[in-house]
C-alpha cells in the first residue's frame, strides 16, 4: 500500500500545482522555459504513474474485500463509464458542445471514472486509489471552473455535431474495453 500512496502523492501533487501554486508554477515556467517544465512535469507524472500502478497491483493481491458490493451496482456503474469515455474524448474533438458546457472534460471524465470504480470495488486499495482520484478530481474541476471565471474564459462555442462524434468515439472505446481492453490492461474482466 505504501507505494500505491506514495505514486498517488506524487502524481496528484504534480497535476495540483495550478490549485495551489499557480505564482511558483509561472515562475519556475518563466526561469526554464515551457518546453523544460512539461519535460519536468511529464517525468514526474510518469513516475507517480508507474508507483500507482505497480503499488495497486500489489495491494490488490490477496486483498480481502471490505464489504460486498451489491450486484445491481454493475449496470450502472458500467452506464457511468460510457459516460466517462464520452466526456474523454470530448477532450480532443475540437469545438463540440460537451467541452463548451462542461468547461474542463477530461477532469469531468476523472471524476466520473472514480465514482463508477468506487461502486463495484470494495479492497481497501480501491477506497485508497479511487477515493484520491475523485477528490482530487472534484477540487480540481472546482477549481479549474472558478479559475476561467475569474479571467473571464468561456470555453469556445461548440456544435452538437461535434458533441456526437465524440459520443461515438466515446461510445467505441467503451465497447473495446468492454470486452476487450480491461481484462488485458488490468487483470479482471467485466463482463
Amino acid at each position: 500500500m505504501t507505494l500505491l500512496i506514495l505514486g498517488l502523492i506524487v502524481f496528484l501533487a504534480a497535476h495540483s500545482v495550478r490549485i495551489y501554486a499557480e505564482p511558483w508554477r509561472g515562475a519556475v515556467m518563466a526561469r526554464i522555459g515551457p518546453n523544460a517544465w512539461k519535460g519536468l512535469y511529464s517525468l514526474v507524472s510518469l513516475l507517480g504513474f508507474v508507483l500507482i500502478v505497480w503499488g495497486y497491483g500489489r495491494a490488490r493481491v490477496g486483498a480481502a474485500e471490505l464489504w460486498s458490493s451489491p450486484s445491481w451496482l454493475h449496470n450502472p456503474a458500467l452506464l457511468l463509464m460510457l459516460l466517462s469515455f464520452i466526456l474523454f474524448a470530448a477532450v480532443y474533438v475540437p469545438r463540440n458542445r460537451i467541452k463548451t458546457v462542461i468547461g474542463h472534460p477530461m477532469v469531468a471524465s476523472v471524476v466520473v471514472w472514480a465514482s463508477a470504480h468506487l461502486l463495484t470495488n470494495a479492497r481497501a486499495a480501491d477506497l485508497v486509489l479511487f477515493g484520491a482520484f475523485l477528490a482530487w478530481s472534484a477540487i480540481d474541476f472546482r477549481s479549474s471552473r472558478r479559475r476561467d471565471r475569474l479571467a473571464g474564459t468561456d470555453a469556445p462555442a461548440g456544435t452538437w455535431a461535434n458533441a456526437a462524434v465524440a459520443a461515438v468515439i466515446g461510445l467505441a472505446v467503451w465497447v473495446l474495453f468492454l470486452i476487450y481492453l480491461h481484462s488485458r490492461l488490468i487483470g479482471v474482466p467485466v463482463i
